[in-house]
């Protein structure tokens, strides 16, 4: 960010921003690797915002694991069309965070394979936020060429808890297939989501996000907001006031265990 002119002699203050479209929380649009898709401009506030679900995945993945349909179904019901909101709990890794670790925010994180792909097809899964660096698994993507050293721990993960390979597992015709071969079919993601997240895991909401109405926008910084009814907001204050907090005003690390205790029942 730079100024451009100041109140002396310009009579006023004017600044110039330049940034990437995927910094912070953003939402990866279609012509992000689809290039006769939708831009922002055309992401309708209907489509943008909806039912969805927020499920929590940090008790069964870990360092360069592999999350699966199953999983997620296993600790929340998905419905037809329903918005997706993956929490693996790597956002405590963000830049923000106590426990800052860009290595781990970025390179670290689990993500699927192609079961979990063909299954949000299936679903028809409206579109997908995850809080973490990228919907696709970090060593399915140009990371592995750019992380040499983590690579090689992955490629040991991988032979000993999926007993093959990295390279095997992740082959070329699987290739960040969460980008790749989700974006024609209208299934796009949001990446490094935060905030407050910990206090809707496995629950259902109305989520929406909130991106630039961005003409020819590739991806847009957005803002991604759950909405819930007055009496579960003041319930969900009441817990976070007993969390710490970032200097931004965000929840802090896992939720202490008095906090946890006031959150409503889940589903």
């Amino acid at each position: 960010m730079k100024y451009f002119k100041r109140l002396a002699p310009n009579g006023a203050n004017g600044q110039i921003l330049t940034h990437s479209n995927h910094l912070g929380t953003h939402l990866d649009g279609e012509i992000h690797f689809f290039t006769p898709g939708k831009d922002m401009a055309a992401l309708t506030l209907d489509w943008l915002v909806g039912e969805g679900v927020v499920v929590d995945l940090s008790d069964a993945c870990g360092d360069y694991d592999v999350y699966t349909s199953r999983m997620v179904e296993e600790r929340v019901e998905v419905r037809q069309g329903d918005i997706l909101i993956i929490h693996t709990g790597y956002h405590h890794h963000g830049w923000d965070q106590p426990a800052a670790d860009e290595i781990a925010y970025m390179v670290k994180h689990p993500g699927p394979d192609r079961e979990f792909a063909d299954w949000c097809k299936r679903k028809r899964i409206r579109w997908i936020g995850v809080d973490c660096g990228s919907a696709d698994h970090p060593m399915n993507t140009i990371v592995r060429d750019w992380m040499p050293r983590q690579a090689r721990e992955a490629d040991a993960h991988f032979r000993a808890k999926y007993g093959m390979p990295l390279a095997e597992f992740f082959d070329d015709s699987k290739y960040q297939l969460m980008h790749l071969e989700m974006f024609p079919h209208g299934i796009i993601h949001a990446e490094c989501l935060g905030g407050d997240i910990e206090l809707l895991l496995n629950q259902r909401c109305t989520i929406g996000c909130f991106p630039w109405r961005l003409v020819d926008g590739e991806s847009c910084i957005s803002r991604i907001v759950a909405f819930v009814d007055d009496e579960r907001y003041e319930r969900l204050m009441e817990v976070k006031s007993h969390c710490r907090l970032t200097k931004w005003g965000d929840i802090a690390g896992t939720l202490p265990d008095a906090a946890a205790a006031l959150l409503p029942p889940r589903g």
